[in-house]
């Protein structure tokens, strides 16, 4: 078996020309090295069983959650929570509050959890580490500026009325699917979230924590002065939004009187539900917080903490953890901290589909391996999503190691291009999983032409008003980084804009450009994402370079490269789309910048070839790249998108296939032009 990671015989070749254009001023040869130093760390990253997994990072809340879900449950290893608390500590701003993500501005729900979790592991509210979170929270105005998820978890504590929170009512489970509101018309992941939250809003779970703990110090002129419900929209007095309060009230007086005559039969549902979302699932949507919401509602629906139910899905809530009991080189304390998730589907994709760029034989075993481990988590199961896609057989990938509840287009799409990559010795096997998958994801193509997520016209954007809904994740609308990524996908696959569907994805990406040019990137940070994956799909479909809205979108990439070379985009950028395209540069958003240019066809301009210097002058001797802050304990910057404006990742195999890709795509062009001359 080969280990060149490229065909060494153009590498040879190639390896002393300079490029003929562009002013690069930096041989050919350091970017071949540098691909070669790239892959070879790739490769060294896989596991033996064929994938790649890279950790997925986010904010402290989670950290915050898994002391407060061992607090309320009685569970948890106590130095391992100890080691939790010190994880919170490192990620404390200099305002003395928590951001959701690095370097980004405190949020008032991730400074009372912080804060109260300090407190539940005995830190005393006199500390000057307390006193600063607390003088911040209060400036963001203090409890009742939370959300609804973190007010329920406080009401479990007593640290909050149950009756001053947007009720979540089980007899929503009830709704026929029919029904224009049911819960499989909000999205996947909230799906995932409020059944369980609902059984916990339903039973109310309390455990009255000593006058210490208490934070009524964080009520902005006390707890007992507050109003502590909702306020009403009185610029629009007929709004959804207090059509939803009322309805919200009315609820409330019904739990007050106990008029609840379908409560029973919506609690059996909603366990019913979760026990079966269970099966086929690494944890409840296997994601952080159904989980942690799944382990109170087993609870409090009775289940014993030696129940096979309520053992399974705390050892797969613990699995999201990292365990530093000797602390990092980056910061040597002991700490603890959880994943939000785990990405295996998603980087093996990203990562073959890569490799078979550079250049390795389509039949190494390496590549073989991975693409049989793919294969080996189509799934065949009919999952949320066909509640409203009827008639159609299931072969679709999800991002997780296993959750046939809940595949998604973004992941079936990648895979389908990294399965492209190999000649797999099971060819006919692989064609028929391709084919019927491509056809899945035609069937789950919007009607205004794009690709969203996990579902189809998830798009109803009255939902965002209801009380509960103010974690702004109820819908999952179409996306153009999506549809760009599954046209790339479809164009590998031979299909060309003379198809109507493709006709129409392209026809929603030109309607969803800015004026400055730019696609906004739902699922990356930000414009730089979205833009880049837009270009990528629209080049893959013949899409004329020379047309205005390429030539627009590549000119605002150039206008928006940073003074070193490299490009960067801040999470920020979600609250503040004027900011699109600023931010300090990294290699993940400076590779999806050099790779929008490179497919609107620009190969000569001084860009694309600072671009090029910036990642190889940057890249560490192991051929790996890194993206972290400096001077803020080993932290990273987040390119990943969660939820615009709530939740945010940082990909730590980002960084790594993404420059790659840039750097292999580049030199296919310089290929090209040395051939043309």
């Amino acid at each position: 078996m080969s280990t060149q990671p490229y065909n060494s015989q153009a590498a040879t070749s190639e390896a002393a020309k300079q490029p003929r254009f562009g002013r690069l001023d930096l041989a050919l040869d350091k970017v071949i090295d540098g691909i070669h130093r790239s892959a070879s760390w790739l490769l060294s990253q896989q596991h033996e069983d064929g994938y790649w997994c890279g950790e997925l990072e986010a904010d402290s809340m989670l950290e915050a959650d898994y002391i407060f879900v061992h607090t309320l449950l009685g569970t948890g290893d106590k130095g391992r929570l100890e080691r939790c608390a010190n994880e919170i500590l490192r990620h404390q701003n200099a305002d003395g509050g928590w951001s959701l993500h690095p370097g980004g501005p405190s949020n008032v729900n991730y400074g009372v959890k912080c804060y109260l979790a300090l407190k539940l592991m005995g830190w005393k509210a006199d500390h000057p580490v307390l006193v600063r979170a607390r003088e911040n929270v209060l400036s963001l105005g203090g409890v009742v500026a939370c959300n609804t998820f973190t007010k329920i978890y406080l009401c479990t504590l007593g640290q909050y009325d149950y009756d001053a929170v947007p009720a979540v009512p089980p007899e929503m489970l009830l709704f026929p699917n029919w029904f224009y509101f049911n819960i499989y018309e909000i999205s996947a992941w909230s799906r995932s979230i409020l059944v369980p939250l609902s059984v916990i809003y339903a039973k109310k779970p309390f455990k009255k924590l000593p006058p210490e703990q208490s934070i009524d110090e964080l009520f902005v002129g006390g707890r007992a002065n507050s109003d502590l419900h909702l306020r009403w929209d009185r610029k629009h007095i007929f709004s959804w939004r207090n059509f939803f309060l009322f309805t919200d009230r009315v609820a409330h007086l019904a739990e007050r009187v106990h008029l609840r005559p379908l409560r029973k039969k919506a609690l059996k549902k909603a366990e019913r539900w979760m026990l079966d979302h269970f099966e086929r699932s690494d944890g409840l949507g296997a994601i952080y917080p159904a989980m942690l919401n799944a382990l109170v509602a087993l609870v409090y629906l009775g289940y014993s903490k030696d129940d096979p139910q309520f053992i399974r899905a705390l050892d797969e809530f613990e699995k999201l953890g990292i365990d530093c009991p000797e602390g990092t080189p980056d910061y040597p304390t002991p700490t603890f901290r959880m994943q939000p998730c785990f990405s295996p589907v998603w980087d093996t994709a990203q990562v073959l589909s890569t490799l078979g760029e550079i250049g390795l034989s389509r039949s190494d075993t390496r590549l073989v391996k991975a693409a049989d481990w793919l294969l080996s988590k189509e799934i065949r199961y009919k999952g949320d999503w066909a509640h409203n896609v009827k008639n159609v057989d299931a072969s679709c990938w999800c991002f997780f190691f296993n959750n046939d509840h809940q595949p998604d287009v973004d992941d079936t799409g990648e895979v389908l291009l990294a399965l492209k990559s190999v000649d797999n010795p099971r060819e006919r096997y692989q064609h028929e999983v391709t084919q019927r998958a491509v056809e899945w994801v035609f069937a789950m193509q919007c009607r205004n032409g794009g690709w969203a997520s996990f579902d189809k016209d998830n798009t109803k954007k009255m939902f965002e008003s209801i009380p509960f809904a103010d974690h702004n994740a109820m819908i999952d609308p179409p996306t153009v980084d999506i549809t760009g990524r599954i046209l790339e996908m479809l164009a590998s696959y031979g299909y060309t804009s003379r198809d109507k569907r493709v006709e129409k994805a392209i026809q929603f990406i030109l309607d969803e450009q800015e004026s400055d040019g730019s696609w906004f990137g739902r699922w990356g940070v930000n414009y730089l994402y979205g833009t880049f994956l837009v270009l990528r799909g629209l080049q893959a479909m013949e899409y004329s370079h020379l047309e205005p809205a390429v030539q627009q979108a590549a000119e605002w990439i150039r206008m928006v490269q940073n003074a070193d070379g490299g490009w960067g985009e801040t999470c920020g950028t979600y609250d503040d789309p004027n900011k699109r395209g600023e931010g300090p540069s990294t290699p993940s958003q400076t590779a999806w910048a050099l790779l929008g240019l490179l497919a609107a066809n620009d190969t000569r301009s001084d860009s694309v070839a600072k671009g090029i210097r910036w990642l190889i002058e940057r890249q560490h001797a192991d051929g790996s790249w890194d993206e972290l802050m400096p001077g803020r304990n080993g932290e990273s910057y987040y390119t990943g998108t969660g939820f615009p404006r709530v939740f945010y990742l940082g990909y730590h195999l980002y960084k790594q296939y993404f420059p790659l890709l840039a750097l292999t795509t580049y030199r296919k062009a310089m290929e090209r032009g040395e051939d043309a001359v």
